[in-house]
């Protein structure tokens, strides 16, 4: 698991609770996303709308409990975003 991962699942982890919703990341990527990117914490092309953003979740949320824990996160972001 790169830093980088957790470093952006920190960042999208609103309510710091150590998961992510789809609520979160797509509300937490359409205001915290072009300040992240800008830092290098996330791609500018994984800058999306909200239907992208939901894609996202739905590919990491391996065992469907419409949860994200860091580990499901980092699996895919990680091998998407060419972190791992």
């Amino acid at each position: 698991m790169s830093d980088k991962a957790r470093k952006l699942f920190g960042a999208l982890d609103l309510d710091a609770n150590g998961t992510l919703t789809r609520e979160e990341v797509i509300t937490a990527l359409r205001t915290k996303g072009p300040q992240l990117a800008a830092s290098g914490d996330l791609p500018f092309w994984a800058l999306g709308d909200a239907d992208s953003s939901s894609a996202l979740f739905d590919a990491a949320d391996q065992n469907g409990d419409a949860l994200l824990t860091l580990e499901e996160f980092a699996a895919v972001v990680d091998r998407r975003f060419g972190w791992g």
